[in-house]
Parts: C-alpha cells; sequence; structure tokens
C-alpha cells in the first residue's frame, strides 16, 4: 500500500506526536509497505531549528515544507504557525499523487480536515489519529468562547474529519466516548493507546547517574515533570508543593521539557526564591531513558475539564524506567484507570489539584519507601502499553480495513 502519514511535526522532532508517528511509520515499512511522510521544516518547540527538506529515514520519504517559525508567545503566533504550516500543506497535497491511506493526526488542530479532503477527493481511506480533541480542549482551556464564529467553524470542520474517516484511532475509553457522542459510530472507533518509547526507554543506571551528576542532583530526591508544559497540564500544585518544601534541602523539583507553561515555571521560582527547582530543556531522544531514570519521583498531571480530550501519555515512558508516579488530576480518567489495575502500589499516589499540603504528604511518604518501586508490577504494566504490544495492533487495523 501507499499510505502518507500527515503531521507537523516528524523525526527527528522530539515532540511525542512525531515519535509515535516515526514509530508507527517504521513499523508500516517494514511490512513492506510505501510510506511518505509530510511535516513541518521547524523543529515543533524550537521554530529556530530546521531540518532538511527532502530525507530518506529509515524507508520513509520524509517531505518537509516551509512554514513560518514565530513561537509560542502569543496565541496569534501560534495561530499563524498553524496557518502557514497549513497553507502549505494544502498545496503540497494538491500536488500529490495518489495514495492508498492517508494517517493524520491533531498537530495542527484540524490537519484532518484537509486529509478529510484530499481523502474525499482522490479515494483514499482516512485513517484518523486523534491525539487530542479540538475545539473541544480549546473551549474548555478557555482559548475559545463557545457559541462564537470560530467555535462553531472549527466544530463543522472537526465533524466534517470525523465522518469522512474510515477508522477513527482513540487513546483512551473517554476520547472514544466524546467521540461517539458527536454521532459517529462506535464500530468506527478503535481504542488503542499511544506506545511507550521502549525500544530508546529503559532504566539507565549509567544515564541517571551522569544526568544527575551534571545538574547537581546526585544526592538529591528528585521529583520530575518530563514534558509538555501547557495549560492543559496545570502545574500549580506541584510548584506550591516545591514551595511548601523549599527548606527541606533533600527535595528538588525537575521541570523538563517545553511548551508555552514552561517559561512561567522558572518565573514562579525566580519570583519566590526556590532554589530547588531545575528547569531544564527537551532531552535528546537518545538521552531520554537516562534523564527520565534520574528522577526518584514521576508526576503526571491532567487538567480537570480535559479528561478524553488529551492524553498525558508521558505515564507509559516513566511506567517503562519503574519510577514511582504521582498522579495529579480528576478521576475518573484513563490515568486513574491504570492505577487502579496496579492495585495501590505503594510506589504509586493520586491527590486532587488545589492540594499542595496532599502532594507534599505523599512525596515525603514515597521518599521513605525503602526501595525504588515495584519492579515487577511496573513491568508488568508497562509491557501492556509497549511499542511491540500496541503498534502491531495499529498496523493491523490499518491493513485489514
Amino acid at each position: 500500500m501507499r499510505i502518507l502519514l500527515l503531521n507537523q511535526c516528524f523525526h527527528p522532532d522530539v515532540a511525542s506526536t512525531a515519535q509515535h508517528l516515526s514509530d508507527f511509520g517504521v513499523g508500516l515499512v517494514e511490512r513492506g509497505h510505501q510510506v511518505t511522510a509530510i511535516a513541518s521544516r521547524r523543529a515543533y518547540d524550537r521554530p529556530d531549528q530546521r531540518f532538511p527538506a527532502r530525507e530518506t529515514w529509515k524507508g520513509i520519504e520524509i517531505r518537509r515544507l516551509v512554514s513560518t517559525g514565530l513561537g509560542k508567545g502569543a496565541k496569534w503566533r501560534r495561530a499563524a504557525d498553524f496557518g502557514s504550516f497549513s497553507a502549505a500543506c494544502t498545496l503540497r497535497l494538491l500536488a500529490a499523487g495518489r495514495y492508498d491511506a492517508v494517517v493524520a493526526l491533531t498537530s495542527p488542530p484540524l490537519v484532518s480536515y484537509l486529509a478529510a479532503w484530499f481523502c474525499r477527493l482522490r479515494g483514499a481511506k482516512l485513517f484518523y489519529w486523534v491525539m487530542d480533541m479540538n475545539p473541544d480542549e480549546a473551549l474548555a482551556a478557555g482559548w475559545l468562547r463557545e457559541g462564537s464564529l470560530p467555535t462553531r467553524a472549527l466544530e463543522v470542520m472537526s465533524r466534517f474529519s470525523l465522518r469522512q474517516s474510515h477508522r477513527i484511532i482513540a487513546l483512551d475509553r473517554f476520547m472514544r466516548d466524546r467521540i461517539v457522542a458527536k454521532g459517529i459510530p462506535a464500530e468506527r472507533v478503535a481504542v488503542i493507546p499511544p506506545w511507550a518509547h521502549d525500544e530508546a526507554v529503559h532504566f539507565d543506571a549509567e544515564g541517571r547517574a551522569k544526568f544527575r551528576a551534571a545538574h547537581g542532583l546526585t544526592d538529591k530526591f528528585v521529583v520530575m515533570y518530563s514534558g509538555n508544559h501547557s495549560p492543559v497540564h496545570p502545574l500549580t500544585t506541584l510548584l506550591e508543593a516545591a514551595h511548601q518544601l523549599a527548606d527541606d534541602s533533600r527535595f528538588v523539583f525537575c521541570f523538563v521539557g517545553g511548551g508555552s507553561e514552561h517559561p512561567k515555571v522558572k518565573k514562579f521560582a525566580e519570583q519566590h526564591g526556590l532554589k530547588n527547582v531545575l528547569c531544564l530543556p527537551y532531552q535528546p531522544l537518545s538521552e531520554l531513558a537516562g534523564s527520565l531514570s534520574a528522577a526518584d519521583l514521576h508526576t503526571v498531571v491532567l487538567g480537570e475539564p480535559f479528561v478524553g480530550m488529551i492524553h498525558p501519555c508521558k505515564i507509559y515512558n516513566i511506567l517503562t524506567v519503574g519510577a514511582p508516579v504521582l498522579y495529579v488530576g480528576p478521576e475518573p480518567s484513563h490515568l486513574a484507570d491504570i492505577l487502579a489495575g496496579m492495585g495501590g502500589s505503594p510506589h504509586t499516589a493520586r491527590v486532587a489539584h488545589g492540594r499542595p499540603e496532599d502532594a507534599v504528604a505523599q512525596i515525603k511518604r514515597i521518599a521513605s519507601l525503602d526501595t525504588r518501586g515495584d519492579k515487577e508490577l511496573f513491568a508488568r504494566t508497562a509491557a501492556k502499553f509497549s511499542v511491540h504490544t500496541l503498534r502491531p495492533q495499529q498496523v493491523k487495523l490499518l491493513e485489514e480495513s
């Protein structure tokens, strides 16, 4: 089959959607399919970084498009970047040949709309991999107003993409329910979680020691938030916990990644004179195992309104390295389901937003435990979300639909 992958970011970008779509493309090539990817030349979180316009990587033909790189400092900048990529993508699709299938993600939001029209006009099957739900997410975050013209237009485009899709891949049961509620037949929606990058991520004792030594963490209990820093992952509870633990020299809070909220973390620390907060950029995939292994406690954060709209897939890499987990967010949710399936392991905990004192209590409790984690339990749970478990399911879905 000739298959087109469509997303703003792709290999070698470090954004999660880039890594997952790249993994999927490799799996398709290994099955003998002819795969092309269309993406942006600019790195998702570092628009000043540019990738080659054309490249063949692991059998995938990558075609990267020129777009603006204004960054995420303001909404209009982000909108301009999304708009310029969408315009360039439209022109590329108009000149594109035939494909048997198109796999479209959600970066930029509703790029699937372009894919839906392309598939309708060219007779290809659309496989819509819903990494987040928009405009639902934008409404919940307050970026759009209910009933406004942009909201209505985006909702029409979203529903068109869903209706035109041959199959839809939702990341969890909560996302599936939201899609079905929009009038999509349940049998067209498959639930396949995004997998861990377990070919690159594992517990790395040497990398742990190297990372901790490089950042002055050798004798500390490291509480880490690693990934996208976005308003949909509100970090206030964690930052207030860091504030409450400012005088306890045992603890350091390490915020690794990027996004619009990343500079705000650093600003909070500076305003409150916190010496126990460390901010670092995204780590290269080749060094991810070491940075993740450096944590003594990983945190996963989900905003209250966003269950079923977004999916914090960082939990899978955390399970793979076997580190204890503190979940800050609502239940029921997919994350709460995972922790419940681990039978109340003492190395996991959940606290509600706005309860930094509870977060402090759980951090101190987990720090007092004798072992780093229940390795066997974490390994069994992680295996359910392995690339070797989930990617074949997704490849089979595409091949047999």
